[in-house]
């Protein structure tokens, strides 16, 4: 079946065409591989925000040292480095004051779904909104008998797709192990949260932003529903009728509607994605990189979010990295990465990448940012190099001033006193600003050197109780999840605890 021609999403600058092609909203962050941090090289004493200029600041172009020449007889040295973006306007200013950072609080506007719309969207047979409970009942049914066979049913799916549309294979990664099991982390994640509508429509329209980035065509979501519900009907079984057909037809018309309303209302203000040199690579220790990058154009984002990141090398291969710095006026952008293994993007970043080479970034997201009209006294828990996001909300507290008295608390743990290369860093910050405590706590064996000792979700507990308190989780899952164990019984309300647990967001 041929897909029809439809309108392509208005992508804006930066867009070089289709670049992949979406199936079911990708599960967002990839847990193992988002591992950012900020940057120690670079640390603005923040007290509060400059007062912002009339107009955006020049991107100043860095200074690099000569580089040993590799010619024949291995003498002199090569010409400095020329930055690719040496001559960017000032686009690259995100700070307070300026039109990007202002579009942050402004509600976004809701679009009725137009008739046409639909009748590109339906796959099938007719279809009506909105999807029902009792749809609800027969789509987690016959997921249930799905789960099992989940590898099967996902790659019946894609080889349905790529086999009637040749045309988009070249569009997706070349291993597509990682997005099979994407795929169905969506599915049941949809039908887990199909009862919240609210927070459905907010997940599914940063998909539908965030798959800007793949150059994704309106038209792709007709056949890319047609192929799964033809997966589904084989794999069901005996849960698979008329009746689950129709929900399933309902559920992803609403899923695809959501989807491509957020895209094209972002493709209004901002583009798909933004291309990023290298301009700086710093290893603070065998496996982690401070990468900083400058942005071809202005990228809002703030504190305590994350984009994805392509590099190169493995291209239509995206991983999500938390900022580790606030917004800061000259635009640059700093992520901390950890190399794990199998881990191709991550490490790509740390081990291959260098200054001059340009990555290209989604837009930002996540939900882990402080409101600072509140004031509540912040309690954060950050694992590895999930320290930068924390990092980053600390500088944007400071930035603020501690609104009503606010006091933070951060507790940063590691194996190894080695693995808390920014401790430094955020105890000048402590000593300049009294409100902000820092608590280093080590799990590993080896001398403590006056840090806490033990698994950092227990050493929080043993602090505790915790009423009142906002708490913010960065780092690997495990210690996220337990973490929020261990806070819950601390007496911090469920509603009060964030964290953006990559890979598991869909």
């Amino acid at each position: 079946m041929k897909s029809r021609r439809t309108l392509l999403i208005r992508t804006g600058h930066g867009s070089a065409g289709v670049s992949s092609v979406p199936g079911l909203p990708e599960a967002a962050p990839a847990a193992a591989p988002v591992e950012p941090e900020p940057d120690q090289s670079v640390q603005p004493a923040y007290t509060s925000y400059p007062e912002p200029p009339a107009h955006p600041p020049a991107v100043p172009a860095p200074s690099y040292p000569e580089q040993p020449a590799t010619t024949g007889s291995g003498t002199g040295t090569a010409p400095a480095f020329q930055p690719l973006f040496a001559d960017a306007p000032g686009l690259n200013w995100a700070g307070p004051g300026d039109s990007w950072s202002n579009a942050w609080s402004a509600p976004p506007v809701a679009e009725p779904v137009s008739p046409a719309r639909v009748a590109a969207l339906a796959v099938g047979a007719a279809v009506e909104l909105p999807i029902t409970a009792r749809d609800i009942e027969l789509i987690r049914a016959s997921l249930a008998v799905v789960e099992p066979v989940a590898d099967r049913a996902t790659a019946h799916f894609y080889a349905l797709l790529f086999l009637h549309h040749p045309e988009v294979r070249p569009l997706f990664p070349a291993a597509m192990d990682v997005q099979r099991d994407r795929l169905f982390r969506a599915l049941l994640a949809a039908a887990r949260g199909a009862e919240d509508p609210v927070a459905l429509r907010a997940h599914l329209g940063g998909l539908g932003r965030g798959h800007r980035r793949y150059g994704t065509l309106t038209g792709h979501y007709a056949p890319v529903g047609e192929c799964l519900v033809q997966a589904l009907a084989r794999y069901a079984g005996g849960r698979w009728d008329a009746d689950t057909e129709l929900a399933w037809r309902r559920a992803y018309l609403l899923i695809s509607t959501i989807m491509i309303e957020a895209a094209e209302e972002a493709a209004l203000t901002s583009p798909p994605w933004w291309q990023g040199e290298v301009v700086r690579h710093e290893r603070p220790t065998r496996d982690v990189a401070v990468v900083t990058v400058r942005p071809d154009q202005a990228y809002p984002y703030r504190a305590g979010q994350y984009c994805s990141l392509e590099t190169p090398w493995w291209p239509r291969v995206w991983r999500h990295y938390s900022f580790a710095s606030a917004p800061r006026p000259d635009g640059l952008l700093t992520f901390h990465v950890k190399a794990v293994q199998a881990g191709w993007v991550s490490n790509a970043l740390v081990h291959r990448a260098a200054p001059g080479d340009v990555l290209r970034l989604g837009p930002a997201a996540g939900t882990m940012t402080v409101d600072h009209r509140a004031g509540a006294d912040l309690l954060c828990l950050a694992g590895g190099t999930g320290i930068a996001p924390v990092r980053a909300l600390v500088e944007e507290v400071a930035a603020h001033g501690p609104v009503g008295g606010r006091v933070v608390e951060v507790f940063y743990g590691a194996r190894g006193a080695a693995d808390l290369y920014e401790l430094d860093g955020l105890r000048r910050l402590a000593a300049r600003h009294p409100w902000l405590t820092v608590r280093p706590v080590l799990s590993g064996t080896g001398p403590a050197m006056g840090a806490l000792t033990g698994e950092l979700p227990e050493v929080v507990g043993r602090f505790g109780p915790w009423p009142g308190r906002e708490a913010l989780l960065s780092g690997p899952p495990a210690m996220v999840r337990r973490g929020v164990a261990v806070l819950l019984d601390a007496g911090v309300p469920a509603e009060r605890i964030r964290h953006d647990l990559v890979g598991e967001l869909a």
